[in-house]
């Protein structure tokens, strides 16, 4: 027999089945008892249903300990910045004082790898490689560098004033040009009393055509004045007061203290160093200038070779590394060197 209700009552009833019914998309309001584990349901009719859960109640969360740590500084470590800055803490698990503290054993600065280790990968295998393909010394650099063109067997103040002449002339300047510049002013008479005497055109004459030679004539009159007067014919023996004279920069003052005086102060970088350091990637991050490269470079490159790789890679530049159109097919490195295998992969499309 068919039961006809009315259409409010079946109105009534559908809705009750939708809203207490999960499988209709309808809504439970649970209330959990946690002695009892049970929870009511309650429908829309308000009527309420008790007994035995069946659905899964909420996983309770578990609130972090707090752990309070106590630091052990390193004797090393004195002022404040080093500890806030420098310090880094490293836990030994399960190591706790008397008071129940945590104790963090700390590095100082000094021994801590925060980045001051890094160097580049496979450095001693490309530098190697460079040495076997300069074992020749055929570079213009070999022959006509500041130490060759300039007289050896003169007095130690005449010699030493020639290294900074030739490494005055040498900036922007082609080694071949800077050493018949400097012939001609052994010839004229390369002494600081000389040049003194000197009339700044008759230098401009002998030194032509180096790059700036009227500016660099200017600073040469300059700089021998001062050499006269100040440092009795003989140059300054730091590298701050190299730095100090006309014409004079960073990586000219650090060739004159290992060429002069025999003292390695830092890396003389010029053009070459500074694009080859860049495509061998041995500065962390590309440098864009010669004296950010120098520093980049001192940050891990061992003392002992700061003198060596002047020479090393300015003769190499000139003659496998070249500014433009590098050989680099002909190179022992291209297989390791970076810019080389990016050099590769365009010669392969």
């Amino acid at each position: 027999m068919r039961l006809i209700y009315p259409r409010n009552i079946a109105y009534g009833m559908s809705r009750m089945a939708a809203t207490t019914s999960p499988y209709f998309g309808g809504r439970l309001t649970r209330s959990h008892n946690k002695a009892s584990k049970t929870c009511s349901t309650t429908s829309s009719s308000g009527d309420s249903v008790k007994g035995p859960s069946t659905l899964t109640s909420k996983k309770r969360i578990r609130k972090r300990q707090h752990v309070s740590i106590q630091y052990d500084i390193d004797d090393n470590v004195k002022d404040e910045t080093d500890k806030k800055h420098k310090v880094i803490p490293r836990v030994a698990k399960g190591e706790k004082n008397k008071k129940g503290f945590t104790v963090v054993k700390t590095m100082s600065s000094s021994s801590h790898s925060s980045g001051d280790d890094w160097e580049p990968c496979q450095w001693h295998e490309m530098l190697d490689n460079i040495r076997e393909m300069r074992k020749h010394n055929d570079a213009p650099v070999d022959s006509m560098g500041a130490e060759k063109i300039c007289d050896e067997e003169a007095p130690p103040k005449i010699f030493r004033y020639q290294v900074l002449l030739s490494l005055l002339l040498s900036s922007q300047t082609k080694d071949q040009v800077t050493s018949a510049a400097m012939t001609k002013l052994k010839a004229h008479g390369c002494t600081v009393d000389n040049i003194l005497k000197t009339p700044q055109n008759k230098i401009e004459q002998l030194i032509y055509p180096v790059g700036f030679f009227k500016r660099k004539a200017e600073y040469i009159k300059k700089t021998t004045r001062i050499l006269k007067d100040k440092y009795d014919s003989d140059i300054p023996p730091t590298l701050k007061e190299l730095i100090k004279l006309p014409g004079i920069g960073p990586k000219m003052a650090h060739i004159i203290m290992d060429v002069a005086w025999k003292q390695v102060t830092g890396i003389g970088v010029d053009t070459h160093v500074h694009r080859i350091s860049n495509r061998l990637k041995w500065v962390k991050k590309t440098t864009t200038n010669p004296e950010d490269t120098r520093v980049a470079l001192e940050s891990w490159l061992p003392r002992d070779l700061w003198s060596e790789v002047n020479v090393l890679l300015v003769g190499f530049g000139q003659q496998t590394c070249l500014p433009v159109g590098p050989k680099c097919s002909e190179c022992i490195n291209r297989q390791i060197c970076p810019y080389g295998q990016s050099q590769n992969r365009v010669s392969k499309k």
